[in-house]
């Protein structure tokens, strides 16, 4: 994702929706007893996007029965997508009083693992039954750093994938009923250019950046790697922006194979297709500033016909407000590999997009942990998810969930658990389709380097340089708002400027003690 939407990864990406899974209920679960009443003060979680509406009052409500159990409160801090990076980053380097936040390897994960801003928690979930009952143990072992956990994953699938969801409604009008590949779904973009006025095809937002080209397996406008779903694997050192693309054929016969993203096949072309896209008015010309919550409210207005979405669930809630702006819209998720999606096996690394990890210079790991298994007993889940019952939402017949209000809690960020999330009672046929395959881990190909964790200390000082890089030079094309060509060599010199070989020397160093490692 995705400093994306999220998206993609993510994720993505990536977004600001509730996450909607499948309600399974834990019912008789109690909170754990080993800290009632030994714990004292207010947690207080980082988490990205805007504050729920009528948040207040959930958390008051909250609060009485996490009180009650655990003897403290929760607090919550909302940082914009557009901020939440940097300004994350710098409340841990700061050494803030806070006890979790939102990270990943698309933010700033492995760079605070590495200034042992994260406590470590491979001794700790054992500690907590309701916890450990939600967090399964291949899920667990997916997500160590060789051997050591230091965030609690959040996940609803086995695979996290970054798609379009766009606007079935109109590609029904416009001839375009099922689209399976590339070339067709482009045509979708631009018949809506042409025949749909006030209408922009597709909404970027300002947090995609690098998701809109490259990704494991598919960037978003990367035809080559939706052709191409198992070829190649993107990784970055913490804190660069320069992302690798390594041969996955290569890897898997022991050898490391590696360029910078702008000498890809699949990117080059991905450039060109952006800068046409925002010549053409496919894409809005805003997306290198537009913030991610904009325009999702611009989708559920009926301003654009498709956006970022991944595939964990969460595509069909743009449905509550898109159909009271347009009752007839519908909406379909599109993952153009040229067939259906049971055809194709796409490369995965089965790592979380997102963990919530503990502040180890700021925080109380007890109290965060605390609150972790708190949130695992359903009836919290749901109140922090989904708002008041009867009020915000109600519950299906079969266990999902009918909402009644715009409520919309960043669930990715502190509290998803597979067997908790309720299933939208909105969730299109398309989205379960998609959700239901993403789910099964025989579905997808592991990749070569799927724990490879690149550790930048040895080039802490080249990979600082390298983001001011990508951010003045890159971030244009990833938008196309400058011509493809002529910014590319102002890319390329920067990058040489600010330590390209030695980064790329250092990676390929790093991968290939990885490879024989995972040998032995």
């Amino acid at each position: 994702m995705s400093t994306s939407t999220l998206n993609r990864r993510g994720f993505l990406a990536l977004t600001g929706a509730a996450g909607i899974g499948i309600g399974l209920g834990l019912a008789g679960c109690t909170p754990a007893g080993s800290s009632s009443g030994s714990l004292s003060g207010t947690s207080l979680a980082i988490l990205p996007s805007t504050a729920p509406s009528s948040w207040n009052t959930v958390l008051a409500q909250a609060n009485k029965q996490l009180q009650k159990d655990h003897g403290f409160t929760l607090n919550t801090q909302f940082i914009n997508w557009q901020n939440y990076g940097q300004q994350a980053l710098l409340k841990f380097t700061a050494g803030a009083k806070f006890d979790t936040a939102l990270q990943a390897l698309w933010l700033n994960m492995a760079q605070l693992q590495q200034s042992h801003s994260l406590a470590d928690l491979t001794n700790e979930i054992d500690k907590w039954p309701n916890l450990k009952k939600q967090l399964s143990s291949q899920l667990i072992e997916s997500n160590k750093w060789s051997g050591k956990l230091w965030g609690i994953p959040q996940v609803n699938s086995a695979a996290r994938l970054q798609h379009f969801s766009i606007r079935k409604d109109l590609a029904d009008k416009l001839g375009f009923s099922d689209i399976q590949d590339y070339d067709t779904l482009e045509k979708y973009f631009y018949d809506v250019k042409q025949k749909e006025v006030g209408v922009t095809p597709f909404g970027v937002a300002s947090n995609q950046t690098f998701e809109l080209v490259l990704g494991t397996p598919s960037g978003l406008f990367n035809q080559h790697s939706w052709q191409n779903p198992t070829e190649a694997y993107v990784a970055q050192f913490a804190g660069s922006g320069l992302w690798f693309v390594f041969d996955e054929k290569a890897a898997e016969e022991g050898k490391v194979k590696l360029v910078p993203l702008w000498e890809d096949e699949g990117v080059l072309g991905a450039f060109k297709k952006i800068r046409q896209y925002y010549q053409d008015g496919i894409i809005n010309a805003d997306g290198l500033n537009a913030e991610n919550a904009t325009i999702q409210a611009q989708f559920t207005a009926g301003k654009y016909a498709g956006q970022w979405a991944i595939t964990d669930g969460t595509a069909s809630n743009a449905l509550v407000a898109l159909k009271k702006a347009v009752p007839t819209a519908e909406l379909a998720e599109v993952l153009p590999y040229g067939g259906d999606i049971t055809s194709v096996k796409p490369l995965q690394t089965f790592q979380a997009d997102n963990l919530v990890v503990v502040n180890a210079n700021g925080g109380n790991v007890e109290r965060a942990l605390a609150l972790q298994d708190w949130l695992s007993i359903e009836k919290n889940h749901d109140l922090i998810e989904y708002g008041i019952e009867g009020k915000d939402w109600e519950a299906t017949s079969d266990g999902g969930i009918k909402q009644l209000s715009d409520y919309s809690f960043p669930g990715y960020a502190l509290l998803w658990r597979s067997s908790l999330e309720r299933k939208s009672s909105f969730m299109t046929e398309s989205e379960k389709k998609v959700f239901a395959w993403a789910q099964d881990y025989g579905n997808f190909t592991k990749s070569a380097y799927a724990s490879f964790i690149p550790d930048v200390t040895p080039v802490k000082q080249a990979a600082a340089q390298m983001n001011n890089v990508i951010t003045q030079y890159a971030n244009p094309l990833y938008y196309g708002v400058t011509d493809v060509d002529s910014q590319l060599d102002k890319l390329k010199k920067a990058a040489d400027s600010a330590g390209l070989s030695q980064l790329q020397a250092e990676m390929e160093k790093q991968a290939n003690a990885y490879l024989k490692a995972q040998k032995k």
